[in-house]
Order: C-alpha cells, then structure tokens, then sequence
C-alpha cells in the first residue's frame, strides 16, 4: 500500500490502528499538523484529502491508500507560501500559530466546497452553484477549527483576501 503525501509515495504502516496523524508527526516528522485535543474537537490536525479536509487525529492511516494527502508543509514553503500562508502573515492571523496549519487547510477546503455548491447552515441560497464566502459564511465554515488566542479577525480577513466576494 502506498499513500501519496505532499506528492511523495509513502507505505502505509504495518499496524492498522496508526491514525494519519500519528503517521504525518511521528513516522515521517511532518511537524506542521498539529496534535490539538486528539479527540476532532478543535481542527488543529486538519489535512487535505483528495482536496477535502480531513481531521487526521480521527482517522486511520491505511484507509487513505492510493489517497493523496496535502499537509502545510505541501502546501507552500519557505520564500515560496501559498497565498493563503501569507495572507495569514499580512492580516496577523495568527498569534502564537499552532492552530495555524490547520486553519489553512481547513480554508482550503472550504473554498473549495463553498466554489462547488456546498451550503452552510448560514447560506442564502440551499440550491446556489456556488457560495459566497461573506464573512459570516466563512466563520461558519471555520467554526471547527478552533483558536485559543482569538486571532479569528486576522483568520477571517486572510481567508477573505484570498477567497472572499471580492477574490471570486
């Protein structure tokens, strides 16, 4: 079995209770996903699956076979960040950053379902092909992820910059 992770072929590990988390932080020393309340409370371990988010603490490593998984650290790099990572620097979107990667993730994924269609409890329109991503839309959709410094004004101006009414 091979996991496709930030672009790179990885065996899935040899016991079937190893959560992708725990293969992400501890096997391959992917340090950006974080390891919050391990309990998918709080959206500090959020990846991208195939393009959707996933809470990695909540799930096993061997169901993601044949999968690609996106963390962070394939998302941009140094000298080289995804738009959204610096948006994230330019409205101080974070504080002391361990939410941060998860966050990231987690606005990535969710343009993504607000661009095909998928509404919130707070969407107009339940049949619209896309969603606006209004700033109550956003802090809907990022009510998941969890900041214990209370960074969301700089969280939802960041993801607004980049996927916003205005970015669409």
């Amino acid at each position: 079995m091979a996991i496709l992770i930030n672009a790179q072929a990885v065996s899935a590990p040899d016991d079937p209770r190893v959560s992708l988390l725990d293969l992400l932080r501890e096997q391959l020393h992917l340090t950006g996903t974080k390891k919050g309340c391990n309990q998918g409370a709080c959206g500090a371990c959020t990846v991208l699956v195939d393009g959707e988010r996933v809470l990695s603490c909540l799930a096993l490593a061997v169901q993601y076979d044949g999968r690609q998984v996106t963390t962070v650290e394939g998302l941009g790099a140094p000298g080289d960040l995804h738009p959204l990572q610096a948006a994230f620097v330019e409205h101080d979107g974070f504080q002391c950053g361990y939410c941060t990667p998860g966050q990231i993730c987690s606005a990535i994924g969710m343009a993504a379902e607000a661009r095909r269609g998928v509404p919130s409890h707070v969407s107009p329109d339940l049949e619209a092909d896309a969603v606006d991503l209004t700033p109550q839309e956003v802090r809907e959709r990022m009510s998941g992820n969890l900041c214990r410094c209370g960074a969301y004004n700089g969280i939802v101006a960041a993801i607004q910059e980049i996927f916003g009414e205005a970015a669409q």
